[in-house]
């Protein structure tokens, strides 16, 4: 099976804002290790910004990909002819559905930071989940490469 190249793909990266809480971590780190010296004073700003960057980019690396004939979202990796429905999901519906509506079998890949989402039926009788969550900034086009993969998988 030859994968063609990805009609849809999104890193969900992390906000501006979290690299700026990167390099207060580390000046946290500093301060810290003020009463030490100048020396590991400066590590603990080098360190703990690094530490701290490297969380926020790890987090903010994973991705939803329509490749060939799967949808692929972080470590899950389904068939589209496993799925049924899409709908789009403004804020408010998306909190819902990530709260008080959540079904504990539903795989969810949840970014706080993102408040629109997807979610996708699961139609396959073997597969216990009965929905996908999936977190994303642009529903329209992961929608539109669902439908399209559907389309040419059928």
């Amino acid at each position: 099976m030859q994968l063609s190249t990805a009609p849809y793909e999104e890193r969900l990266t992390a906000p501006r804002s979290w690299w700026l809480v990167s390099f207060l971590v580390g000046l946290a780190f500093a301060l810290i290790l003020l009463p030490f010296g100048t020396l590991p004073m400066l590590g603990g700003l080098a360190g703990g910004t690094a530490v701290a960057a490297v969380a926020a980019s790890s987090y903010g690396a994973v991705r939803i990909r329509v490749v060939g004939d799967s949808l692929i979202a972080g470590e899950a990796r389904v068939p589209v002819s496993a799925l049924g429905e899409a709908e789009i999901l403004d804020p408010e519906e998306a909190r819902a559905w990530r709260t008080y509506k959540a079904d504990a079998r539903a795989f969810l890949l949840l970014r706080a930071y993102i408040p629109r989402a997807v979610r996708v039926l699961v139609t396959d009788p073997e597969d216990p989940t009965p929905y996908l969550y999936l977190s994303t900034r642009e529903p329209e086009r992961l929608i539109e490469a669902l439908t399209a993969a559907k389309a040419a998988a059928a």
